[in-house]
């Protein structure tokens, strides 16, 4: 496995071993004994499925108290999957960074707690798993606007297709006094 880090401190593309042969192919998404990588050493308790169609926009969603971080990694499709740091006292507040992740390819994006996550189905339909540090809270989850020109992010897509609560997301702005300072997340 390879592992490099984005433009922003803590998130992490893995690019993992495909096995390839005439049956298809295989990979191993997680296992704590092998991937003992600094800024990895992450338990996962929950894992998350989500299928979506051609230009469904998810994001950007975070959880403040019980931040999570998350492993994602495409089964089937392509999406533009996105971190933006959430850190208030981070020098990268605000920030974003964006990566494809297409089913059989073995990459994957980790995005540590303190960052909203995103992504926009780029192929016809998409299945995404993604593992998470800490379990749904319903009481604790919160949306940041996809579309908030403050943060700036470059959508592949137009006009995407969004849950009423991702249309209605307040901007980065009106959510600071809530955020953590970096050091807290």
């Amino acid at each position: 496995m390879k592992i490099s880090e984005l433009e922003l401190p803590g998130v992490l593309l893995l690019q993992m071993d495909v096995y390839r042969d005439a049956r298809g192919y295989f990979l191993e998404v997680w296992n704590p004994a092998h991937m003992c990588i600094p800024g990895l050493d992450q338990e996962f308790v929950q894992d998350n499925i989500a299928f979506s169609h051609q230009r469904v926009l998810r994001g950007l969603h975070f959880q403040q108290p019980h931040p999570q971080a998350k492993l994602v990694v495409t089964l089937s499709g392509t999406i533009f999957d996105v971190a933006v740091d959430l850190r208030r006292e981070s020098p990268t507040f605000g920030r974003w960074v964006g990566t494809e992740l297409a089913a059989g390819t073995g990459r994957a994006l980790y995005i540590p707690e303190g960052f909203a996550h995103g992504y926009q189905v780029l192929s016809e339909s998409a299945h995404v798993v993604y593992k998470c540090s800490d379990v749904y809270h319903r009481e604790a989850e919160h949306t940041v606007a996809w579309n908030d020109p403050a943060i700036g992010i470059d959508w592949p897509l137009r006009d995407p297709i969004l849950s009423d609560k991702d249309r209605s997301a307040p901007a980065l702005a009106q959510l600071i006094p809530g955020l953590p300072a970096a050091a807290d997340a």
